[in-house]
């Protein structure tokens, strides 16, 4: 229970990693504030998570013991932001934790030139200014506190870059040097930004994740095919699971770390290692 007696607060809660991240918080006593859009952007070519998904997020948590709340919220948009820290401030009177999961992966499957104004300014917008958007909201909160922990969801395209994915290495290479300016600005206030860079990630069913399945649209890899395509590049011959790279949420937002900040701890199964 190393997270008994905090709040955390999860963008991006309603599927994949951003439930699996809640049920793991919600198994180690933090009380929630979960996030999502709750609706499909112009622009992303697949569904985005629904409000019956984040509802059914909530149940799972409550279920493990958790006060949860949530809201719909848009980290595009600097007043959803607000809003929805000021709730999670409102119901539980502090934030102790903040993980940054919202995100998407496509538009791509595009060289560089090819990408629009639109699809670069998107991705950018979410993946990235979304991120600093919840940092900047919760950090007065954090540093008047003296305490806390921010967790971003950055990817193994933070540390390396792919074909067709421009707009979103950018994003998640942005996150990273985030995580490391933030973690300066915020050390004297005993709050701590880390990131965390997952690899390929299964589509875990209870989960209701798609994110592989997506990035393999946009690889033109057959659906069919893509879960064996991606095993095949990892070292380990393993996809990573949702509750692997939760883990390492929960060690990285706990006491354990409380003298980790500015870090960048990898879950890819050894795929940066070469």
């Amino acid at each position: 229970m190393r997270l008994t007696g905090k709040t955390a607060v999860i963008t991006g809660a309603a599927r994949g990693l951003g439930r699996a991240t809640a049920l793991a918080c919600a198994t180690e006593g933090a009380d929630l504030v979960l996030l999502d859009v709750c609706a499909d952007l112009d622009g992303v070519p697949y569904p985005l998570g629904s409000p019956g998904q984040l509802d059914h997020t909530a149940a799972l948590c409550r279920t493990a013991g958790s006060s949860v709340l949530t809201a719909v919220a848009d980290i595009r948009d600097t007043a959803s932001v607000r809003e929805a820290v000021a709730a999670a401030c409102d119901r539980f009177g502090r934030i102790d934790v903040v993980v940054n999961n919202a995100g998407i992966a496509a538009p791509s499957g595009k060289q560089v030139h090819e990408i629009s104004e639109e699809e670069w300014t998107l991705m950018i917008d979410v993946d990235l200014s979304g991120a600093w958007r919840m940092i900047r909201e919760v950090g007065r909160t954090m540093c008047a506190q003296h305490s806390g922990s921010i967790v971003n969801i950055a990817s193994t395209a933070g540390l390396v870059g792919y074909r067709h994915f421009a707009a979103y290495v950018a994003a998640k290479h942005g996150v990273i040097g985030l995580t490391k300016a933030a973690a300066l600005d915020y050390a004297p206030m005993k709050v701590r930004v880390n990131a965390v860079c997952p690899g390929s990630v299964r589509d875990d069913t209870s989960a209701e994740g798609r994110m592989l399945a997506e990035i393999a649209r946009a690889l033109d890899v057959p659906v069919s095919e893509h879960e064996q395509a991606f095993t095949e590049a990892q070292p380990m011959n393993a996809l990573i699971e949702p509750e692997d790279v939760a883990a390492a949420v929960v060690y990285l937002a706990s006491d354990d770390c409380r003298q980790v900040t500015g870090s960048v701890l990898t879950v890819d199964g050894g795929f940066t290692t070469r």
